[in-house]
């Protein structure tokens, strides 16, 4: 027992290890090379939230955000589709915006260090578009659906605020750089949020979750996958131009002279051995040789 404690203790410490270099150390580091650029979307979503935040504080404010950003189920698809980018910046009303606003910032600066610009704003476009979508599929099976269901009065629930995005970031980060103490904080912490508080905000939070970790086996599998076929393609594909004339075009072997050869071997059998011809000259003169006197 003593032993089993002692490796399950170093397999620890090695996956903590791991995951601190793969979420803090890594993006400081580029950070440092990149300097304050690295951070321009986690800037940008901070100051989105707090401006819509102070313009909703002041009731005609609050009618233009809902008119820009405000997102509901029983909106027609289109406006919905049209609203929920800029749903992403408008905070919930019933939430307070400053205790969020450092995990918004965290979210989109260690995303944007690690995944880059484009890949940050797909997954929080994605993950916020894929909440919304399931809210509708809710409302359209009713209350009482294999516990899916939403009642009618959800479709007026104003559905906005970064939560999903956020969500769907951090999962994101964890599954690709296999970090799973913030994989079970932030997965763990939605499900306990829907378990409580069943609610639209809990249901799309999971959504989230899941779409997340879906994109992130499918990054996973194309980076498994590239490696094999250039590997493939380096294996069947034409060999250099050097190679590929040097096996079509050998050089020309050097002239010989044609010259007698030296006198063969006389053992029988022998691939250089004389012919038959040969062998009949050679002997014709020793039998018509002179012969002495009678």
């Amino acid at each position: 027992m003593r032993a089993l404690a002692v490796r399950a203790a170093r397999c620890a410490v090695r996956v903590l290890r791991a995951e601190w270099h793969g979420i803090v150390v890594d993006p400081v580091r580029r950070l440092r090379r990149r300097g304050p650029s690295g951070l321009l979307l986690a800037f940008v979503a901070a100051f989105g939230v707090v401006f819509f935040h102070a313009i909703a504080q002041h009731p005609t404010g609050r009618r233009l955000v809902r008119l820009v950003g405000g997102v509901q189920g029983d909106l027609p698809l289109w406006l919905a589709l049209l609203r929920t980018p800029v749903s992403l910046y408008v905070p919930a009303l019933d939430l307070p915006v400053w205790g969020g606003l450092t995990q918004l910032f965290l979210a989109f600066a260690l995303a944007e260090l690690t995944l880059g610009r484009r890949r940050t704003l797909f997954l929080a476009y994605a993950t916020t578009l894929a909440g919304t979508l399931s809210a509708r599929v809710m409302l359209a099976l009713g209350p009482g659906r294999w516990g899916l269901g939403l009642p009618p009065e959800a479709g007026r629930i104003l559905d906005t605020g970064p939560s999903a995005a956020v969500v769907g970031l951090f999962t994101y980060l964890s599954v690709v750089r296999r970090a799973p103490v913030v994989f079970v904080l932030t997965s763990g912490s939605m499900v306990a949020e829907s378990v409580l508080k069943p609610n639209l905000a809990g249901r799309e939070h999971l959504i989230a979750v899941a779409t997340a970790i879906v994109l992130a086996s499918v990054h996973g599998r194309g980076r498994l996958l590239r490696p094999g076929r250039k590997r493939r393609t380096a294996g069947t594909g034409p060999p250099p131009r050097t190679q590929r004339a040097a096996g079509t075009c050998p050089p020309p072997a050097p002239h010989q002279p044609d010259t007698p050869d030296p006198a063969p071997s006389s053992r029988p059998g022998s691939a250089t051995g004389p012919r038959h011809g040969d062998e009949d000259m050679n002997l014709a003169p020793e039998e018509s040789g002179p012969t002495g006197p009678a």
